[in-house]
């Protein structure tokens, strides 16, 4: 059959299971459009190239599958590179497919034309300049099976617009491009690693993002239930423990609890999982679990050893790895251990006040409103931390954030996503003003799609986050952190045609409820305290236990 370059990326794209796609149409990518138009992929006009991005993230991290979106030339490329960062630094498989000039313009400085591939190579997993038609038999699936083996991450093909125009003569299309076999965890080690379980007293394991991706979470459970070993959680590692199991623990890091960062003080063995000791975890790296052996098991070798030097590691799939490492365990208890870890949480609890409009009591209260099925996303701030103490995530790939970049405007689009991926599931979005106004023109694309995504905006007037560090490592000198033009939220919700409501102080958390049980779209606009600082911190540079955790008295 014969097909031009652009119907023959729809046709591979059809193939690999693509069935939505996000983006802005432009001069440079117009045949793609023509072509997509006249198949079954549903397209989904965002309203800025960055949200179309963040679509194809928030399909991608619900559901582990890789997710595809487009945009044009020029501005609309590199308008999409911060959401490609964003899914490089937190290993998200998405193939973004962007126009480009045609091939003989390239270089000449032509209307709309970036160096597109030259640009996207620090922050992709890889990238391809197309120079035919025909090349795209191979690297569609090509693209996607990169994007899925080994650390997953962001692939980026680059399309001039006289080969999407090409015609040629196609016999049978290839196979989709799939994940790579992970290699087998070589059987030796593992036995050292379970010697080294049985003979420790005070294990722990150290979970994040890489057992997300594996899917990895039942051996995790099963590990520390068979062992006694207590569980401490990344930011990206949230959903793998059951939040009310004993032996979860929690978020570990600059905003973890006091009991989790003392826990990994005091233990002699940490099983590090599927992370890569980023700083917002560990601390000062140098009195991070200073008396722990290290076993550390991930995907990517360049990780091990990259931070903290482990006695022994596993270049592996975890899934696979805990698997065999869990017929080789024996049951212990750890009574001690248990009992210890038991009595760090009761003297060091989570801070929060009996005050109804205390942010995390605003936090448990919309967990309370919405289904347990919910699948969360969250943008970068306070609010952030605040749903990451207090959101009782109870399985992975529910609780959907940026971790890496820390991209504000990110949990709008994310949400996008994880409701076209997960139809029948509500999004709740918990947002600041701040991350709020990154992308608020995306309120027209989940009016327009009709998607139940229900937004929760933590207004505090300022850029919190910013803020609370001016307040207590800048000499209370605010500069840049205080927003004096206040936008009515639910207003301009409204001026897009979604129902809307704001809620003051003190919060109503019964009115609050009402809003949150209908189906969205929604967006409710929440004051909150504009001094309200989030507790625990660890001051940079400092170590884990040197966290600051209540305001400072006078």
């Amino acid at each position: 059959m014969k097909l031009s370059g652009a119907s023959l990326l729809i046709e591979l794209l059809k193939r690999q299971g693509v069935e939505i796609v996000a983006g802005i149409p432009g001069g440079a990518n117009l045949p793609l459009y023509d072509a997509q138009g006249q198949s079954s992929i549903r397209h989904i006009l965002v309203r800025h190239e960055q949200a179309g991005g963040f679509v194809a993230q928030g399909m991608a991290r619900s559901t582990g599958t890789a997710a595809a979106c487009f945009a044009t030339s020029g501005p609309g490329a590199t308008n999409l590179l911060t959401a490609i960062a964003d899914a490089k630094l937190d290993s998200i498989p998405i193939v973004a497919v962007t126009g480009q000039v045609p091939s003989k313009l390239i270089g000449t400085d032509a209307f709309q034309e970036v160096d597109t591939y030259g640009m996207s190579i620090p922050v992709t997993k890889h990238n391809f300049l197309v120079r035919t038609a025909a090349e795209l038999l191979e690297v569609v699936p090509e693209a996607f099976r990169v994007a899925l083996s080994g650390r997953q991450g962001p692939v980026l093909i680059d399309l001039p617009k006289d080969v999407q125009l090409a015609a040629i003569d196609v016999g049978d299309l290839p196979a989709p491009g799939g994940r790579d076999e992970p290699p087998e965890p070589d059987g030796a080690v593992l036995a050292r690693m379970a010697r080294m379980i049985a003979a420790a007293e005070r294990p722990l394991l150290y979970v994040g993002g890489g057992v997300v991706a594996s899917g990895a979470e039942a051996e995790v459970r099963a590990l520390s239930a068979a062992c006694g070993i207590p569980v401490v959680s990344t930011l990206m590692g949230l959903g793998i423990m059951e939040p009310d199991d004993p032996l979860a623990m929690g978020m570990i890091g600059m905003h973890g609890s006091r009991a989790t960062n003392f826990a990994v003080d005091r233990a002699d063995l940490l099983l590090a999982l599927g992370v890569r000791f980023d700083d917002r975890a560990t601390g000062s790296v140098a009195s991070f679990a200073p008396t722990a052996r290290v076993i550390h098991m991930d995907i990517d070798e360049a990780e091990i050893g990259k931070i903290r030097r482990p006695d022994i590691s596993a270049g592996c799939d975890v899934r696979k790895t805990l698997g065999r490492l869990n017929r080789m365990v024996g049951r212990q208890e750890r009574a001690e251990w248990k009992a210890e870890v038991d009595e760090l949480r009761r003297k060091f609890p989570l801070p929060i006040e009996p005050n109804p409009s205390h942010a995390g009591n605003l936090v448990r209260a919309i967990a309370a409103a919405v289904p347990k099925d919910s699948i969360v996303t969250a943008d970068v701030g306070q609010h952030q931390m605040w749903a990451a103490q207090w959101w009782p995530v109870r399985r992975a790939r529910d609780f959907l954030t940026s971790g890496g970049l820390g991209t504000m405007g990110f949990s709008v689009p994310a949400a996008m996503g994880a409701a076209l991926a997960n139809p029948g599931r509500p999004v709740i979005v918990l947002t600041g003003d701040g991350s709020t106004l990154m992308n608020i023109q995306e309120l027209a694309t989940i009016v327009e799609n009709d998607l139940d995504v229900r937004i929760c905006v933590f207004n505090n007037g300022h850029l919190g986050l910013v803020r609370q560090q001016q307040e207590l490592f800048y000499g209370r000198r605010y500069v840049a952190s205080r927003f004096d033009a206040r936008p009515d939220f639910a207003a301009i919700a409204r001026g897009f045609g979604m129902r809307a409501c704001s809620i003051g102080l003190p919060h109503d958390h019964a009115a609050l409820g009402r809003a949150l049980s209908a189906k969205g779209p929604l967006l409710i606009d929440i004051a909150l305290c504009e001094t309200e600082n989030v507790y625990p911190m660890v001051p940079p540079g400092k170590g884990n236990t040197e966290a600051i955790w209540q305001e400072a008295r006078a």
